[in-house]
């Protein structure tokens, strides 16, 4: 709770850190955020600009993929002014399906790096989470451990966690291995990633991770946050599956590790623009980034920000800076190679 209360503090100092006029009080201004996150610490987000701007935020929270749709029966009488999402690729979608309007932002452009926000505005990063590899520390040393391409080799036969190749963060993790290898070469990976299944993939990163602790597999393909939870959990069951895990950074020695992106949009047709794009500053002011950091074990993506204590453990890594938006586009692909190779 210590670091909760830091971050509230911090958050309120971000405010005042933001472009001029938008911590501004207006009376009767209101925001519509459609979110596909389902965090309490995003909450506090809102509770705490609120408070600060007098915006009234009314919040629709649903699966990412039933929202876009929504977005898209709704048409030009959607109410939507902003657009959360986990994951490259569902910002892509969003994009692609005419729900995203262009933002220029001085403010935005100068805090978000340009691998993590679309080239012409459309969307942009908030939270970073690096897909790594999850292993056994009893079973597994990390010198055996070096790339994601690695995990296609037959020594891993019988060995390897992971989930559905339609879940969302394995396309974005096949899409950014497409734009570094080709199709062909990612085709057989997947080939050989569907040999090295210990089971056939279910359910999300948890239970990759539960799996490996029960003995089910050797390794596992996670986003750090959810290996972050299990140790920040209250729950000493948990926190005792996650002592049995160790995290690896994938591809340190080339081009480094994927890391995929929550963020959001301005919809196209949003009734209330202004206080859209100030939102979206706000998400990317100081305070806001230590509230994803420290409330729910994300990276931020304004650089020199406070880590999670707990993800900090693991060290700093390379970074794989493929742009979002190439491996969120090359999201359908990756499905059909995947699906073509056996990874279902």
């Amino acid at each position: 709770m210590a670091l909760i209360r830091l971050a509230l503090v911090a958050v309120l100092l971000g405010l005042l850190a933001l472009p001029q006029g938008a911590a501004a009080q207006q009376p009767e201004r209101v925001l519509n955020l459609y979110t596909g996150r389902h965090y309490d610490t995003d909450q506090r987000l809102y509770d705490l600009y609120s408070a600060f701007t007098g915006v009234k935020i009314y919040v629709i929270q649903g699966d990412a993929d039933q929202l876009i749709q929504r977005m898209v029966s709704e048409g030009r009488n959607s109410p939507a002014d902003v657009l959360i999402t986990v994951d490259a690729g569902r910002l892509w979608r969003a994009e692609q399906l005419g729900l995203c309007q262009p933002v220029v932002s001085d403010y935005l452009a100068s805090r978000i790096p340009d691998h993590l926000r679309h080239p012409d505005g459309y969307w942009y990063g908030f939270t970073k989470r690096a897909r790594v590899i999850v292993y056994a520390k009893d079973r597994v040393s990390p010198s055996e451990l070096s790339t994601y391409e690695d995990l296609a080799d037959p020594k891993w036969r019988g060995r390897l966690l992971v989930r559905s190749s339609s879940n969302v963060y394995n396309l974005s993790l096949t899409g950014s291995l497409i734009a570094a290898h080709g199709e062909p070469f990612v085709e057989e990976w997947a080939r050989g990633i569907a040999r090295n299944l210990a089971r056939t993939p279910q359910g999300g990163d948890t239970d990759q991770l539960l799996a490996v602790a029960a003995g089910q597999g050797d390794v596992a393909i996670s986003n750090t946050y959810y290996v972050a939870r299990l140790l920040a959990s209250s729950n000493p069951e948990d926190r005792a599956v996650a002592e049995k895990l160790g995290v690896f950074f994938p591809n340190q020695n080339d081009r480094g590790t994927h890391v995929n992106i929550s963020g959001g949009c301005v919809a196209s047709n949003a009734p209330h623009r202004a206080e859209a794009i100030e939102f979206l500053e706000f998400l990317a002011s100081d305070g806001a980034q230590a509230i994803f950091a420290l409330g729910n074990h994300e990276y931020p993506v304004v650089a020199g920000q406070a880590l999670s204590p707990i993800i900090e453990q693991w060290g700093p890594f390379r970074e794989d800076t493929i742009s979002a938006a190439v491996f969120g586009a090359n999201n359908p692909r990756a499905l059909l190679l995947m699906n073509r190779a056996g990874w279902r």
